[in-house]
């Protein structure tokens, strides 16, 4: 399988733009994604008090999307699935699916236990793990049998007949963020948001959990090579320095978004228990995400520079790239050699505006994309 393609996205808020504005803009660039040849386009959840998110129902902007493009797959990454009830997921995600002649994925995650405070559930972060293992086998089921025989902590199903179907089988592909191990056991598409020069090391242990786990050849259940690659915030233009100058800014803001509007909700309130070293408790059951910075040197081979790990092209983070369309060819030529088969673009976050990010769409579907499309990744990760 060559280099795919495909899209992240959170619909920030742009400044002095309507909320109806940006729906249609936003629609107007997926309409490009899709006649360039992208593989799928991916949506965050968030609800508030976060102010990064502006379509915290999925379904509802992603019913727009099935109507206005062709062959672009799409879906949610993620569901936070403890906030969801499964049976309304199951009958979206049939209708989703539906609608768009096959073309739905479906992500899945824990979501954090600030966000399900404030949406009024138990925020114990081992209930909320519970719950997303719970929900998550339900869907599974319920899309794939024509009843739903369901027993469990936080619901009960007795033979309840499943009305909607999806179109693909035994279900639509499911993905997973930031966890290979995860990704691997449960058989799902995996993106990462790893340094550059940790990626090889994940997409090798990645492969060895899934052989070990469902056998040769790596297929998922609906007979496709599973896909593993990185989510990156991009923008590009005619140079480097240009690039750079309008990026840093930009990313400043969306770092802002991503977490000061919750930070400051929870310190305003006293929310103690969600803030400092209490802001990322995992569950005491849930796999590790990392592979650790010894394993990882020791699978790719490589390590960073002088302890520091590798900046991307223009230098912000290494999530993010700025630069030319030249520069981006050189990331994406090393990008190849981790052995990852997916790169997932971000276009247009923090305070880009609709033309900027159309700007690097098109300099990326022009100059970058065709070099890639038929080119193979390695299938041993080297």
């Amino acid at each position: 399988m060559g280099l795919q393609f495909g899209v992240f996205d959170h619909i920030e808020p742009v400044p002095g733009m309507a909320l109806e504005e940006i729906y249609e803009k936003r629609l107007v660039q997926i309409e490009k994604l899709d006649q360039a040849g992208f593989y799928a386009y991916h949506l965050a959840e968030h609800h508030t008090p976060a102010v990064h998110s502006l379509a915290p129902s999925q379904n509802v902007f992603l019913a727009a999307v099935s109507q206005r493009t062709k062959q672009l797959h799409f879906g949610p990454f993620v569901y936070v699935l403890p906030l969801h009830h499964p049976i309304r997921l199951i009958e979206e995600i049939s209708m989703l699916d539906n609608l768009s002649g096959g073309r739905m994925e479906v992500g899945v995650g824990r979501g954090g236990v600030l966000e399900a405070y404030f949406w009024g559930q138990d925020s114990d972060v081992e209930v909320n793990y519970a719950r997303f293992l719970e929900t998550l086998a339900i869907i599974r089921h319920g899309l794939s049998h024509e009843e739903l025989d369901y027993h469990g902590e936080f619901y009960d199903f007795d033979t309840l007949p499943m009305r909607l179907r999806p179109k693909q089988t035994p279900y639509p592909p499911l993905w997973y963020m930031r966890n290979i191990e995860t990704a691997a056991l449960q058989g799902m598409n995996c993106i990462l948001d790893v340094p550059m020069w940790e990626l090889g090391g994940y997409v090798k242990r990645y492969r060895e959990i899934w052989e070990e786990t469902h056998g040769l050849p790596l297929l998922t259940l609906q007979g496709a090579e599973p896909k593993i690659g990185l989510s990156l915030h991009m923008l590009l233009a005619d140079t480097d320095e240009e690039a750079v100058a309008q990026a840093k800014p930009a990313w400043e803001a969306y770092r802002w978004n991503l977490g000061t509007p919750r930070r400051l909700e929870a310190e305003q309130r006293g929310l103690t228990q969600f803030i400092g070293e209490n802001a990322g408790l995992r569950p005491s059951t849930a796999p590790s995400r990392e592979i650790g910075s010894r394993e990882g040197q020791a699978l790719t081979g490589s390590a960073p520079p002088q302890g520091q790990a590798r900046r991307n092209p223009g230098g912000l983070s290494t999530t993010s790239l700025a630069g030319s369309p030249e520069s981006m060819r050189e990331f994406l030529d090393e990008y190849i050699e981790s052995g990852a088969n997916y790169f997932v673009c971000s276009f247009q976050w923090g305070d880009l505006s609709h033309e900027q990010a159309m700007r690097t769409i098109e300099l990326f579907t022009t100059e970058v994309m065709p070099h890639y499309v038929d080119r193979t990744a390695p299938a041993n990760g080297h």
